[in-house]
């Protein structure tokens, strides 16, 4: 989570950064397990060495500091990062009782939802069958199982494909999780073309990328669920709004779809009326995070009609 203190990270560098720049020494920072990630401004380039001395003295566990010199990249959807201190960028995360084993340099992760998390696992119900797209090592994945759901977990990045397969081991869950390797476009494109006036027909997908759960050898097809998911968790990327319609398809009526977007609050108007137009009621919706200057992530809770 973010950790702040009385004491900010900003007053502990008062006589060490120059006067005239003590203001862009940033106000938060986070952990993920013992490790502590900053965005340093280019400006304290000088400083940086003295700020991850004192971040690492800030918390008596803290085994290494980054400093996060990008955003998200790429289709793996990975910042870019400078070890300032410490040996390795592994580590092992605990939030809301599960147990995640990372390396926060090869795959993504953000510790400040996990209020978030535990809310949307706390609508769970015993024996759904849930589909995650954008799973990463398995945050929304996890606490869901835990559950009691069978979920199908989707995640291209085959770092955080590996992660996730570990961490359901780790959190033994090995009988309630299918991890599949793959695009979420292009599995939706299998999997819609598989589907009937029925729902989802039980269907083989011989030729998906052998991530699967580790209870299914690896030359085991993946198979879907006869009919169609109860629940959807769609952490969705930035920019990639387009994969609510191909998520609902794959929803039955009267299913939950619990769906992130990034967006100005001028804009969640005409979010609502465009997502009554495409059939879903909303059940419920909120701010979950400022992400830019004036953009913030929202998360809606919608039900298919």
């Amino acid at each position: 989570m973010s950790f702040r203190k009385r004491v900010s990270l900003r007053d502990t560098m008062r006589g060490i950064v120059e006067e005239p720049l003590l203001q862009m020494v940033p106000k938060s920072f986070d952990y993920i397990g013992n490790v502590a990630i900053i965005s340093i401004p280019s400006e304290l380039a000088a400083y940086k060495g003295a700020i991850a001395s004192k971040l690492f003295s800030m918390r008596g566990n803290t085994r290494a500091v980054l400093n996060k010199v990008s955003k998200l990249e790429g289709e793996h959807r990975v910042a870019d990062f400078e070890l300032l201190l410490g040996e390795t960028t592994e580590t092992i995360h605990r939030e809301n009782g599960y147990t995640y084993k990372l390396d926060v340099k090869k795959v993504f992760f953000n510790p400040r939802l996990y209020s978030e998390r535990r809310r949307v696992a706390s609508k769970v119900a015993l024996g759904e069958q849930i589909i995650i797209p954008f799973a990463g090592v398995g945050p929304f994945v996890l606490p869901a199982a835990g559950k009691g759901a069978k979920v199908y977990a989707i995640e291209m990045n085959p770092d955080a494909c590996a992660c996730l397969r570990e961490n359901i081991r780790i959190n033994k869950l090995e009988g309630q999780v299918t991890v599949i390797q793959e695009d979420f476009e292009n599995l939706f494109h299998i999997l819609n073309s598989a589907k009937t006036s029925e729902g989802l027909v039980n269907t083989a997908f011989s030729d998906l990328p052998g991530c699967l759960s580790p209870e299914i050898d690896e030359d085991e097809s993946f198979q879907a669920p006869e009919n169609e998911f109860d629940r959807a968790i769609v952490p969705t990327p930035y920019g990639m709004d387009h994969f609510l319609g191909e998520v609902s398809k794959l929803v039955r009526k009267g299913g939950y779809i619990h769906f992130y977007t990034f967006k100005a609050e001028s804009q969640i108007r005409g979010l609502i009326d465009e997502y009554e137009k495409m059939g879903l009621e909303i059940e419920f919706y909120r701010r979950t995070g400022n992400v830019a200057p004036g953009i913030s992530r929202w998360v809606f809770d919608l039900i298919k009609s």
